[in-house]
């Protein structure tokens, strides 16, 4: 896997995937930034929140249960003093689906987490990730 990230100006900066996407990261106006994007540490918590989402939809779609939607809403504290690393990092899933399985919800959280997800286990050797669900009909 390869990535690319080219300095555009002041503290915005282009990322550039090898699967041809790109996103633009940039600071707050204290630090000399635009507010054109998100801040890299931010795009750390997405990366992290859509891997594990990918698992827990994934897990249930192949165990056919009838999802309709899944949101991860992630809630992260970090260190005061630099490096400033995560230190706490919560995920809440939102599953919505007709009839789903509260096992099979719980089951696809617990092994994304323990099992699947690169990024949060990744993260997991900094910082305690946990995690809960809640299951919405419809």
């Amino acid at each position: 896997m390869k990535a690319r990230i080219k300095w555009v100006e002041q503290a915005t900066f282009l990322g550039e995937t090898e699967s041809g996407h790109a996103v633009v990261m940039d600071g707050p106006p204290d630090h000399g930034g635009r507010n054109l994007g998100p801040r890299p540490m931010e795009m750390l918590l997405l990366g992290m929140g859509g891997c594990t989402s990918f698992d827990v939809v994934s897990i249930l779609k192949k165990a056919r249960q009838p999802i309709r939607d899944c949101v991860a809403e992630i809630t992260a504290e970090r260190a005061d003093t630099d490096p400033k690393v995560f230190t706490r990092i919560h995920v809440h899933f939102i599953v919505t689906g007709q009839d789903l399985k509260e096992a099979q919800v719980k089951r696809a959280v617990e092994l994304s987490a323990e099992k699947y997800c690169s990024a949060s286990i990744m993260l997991g050797k900094v910082a305690e990730i946990t995690h809960d669900y809640e299951i919405v009909a419809g």
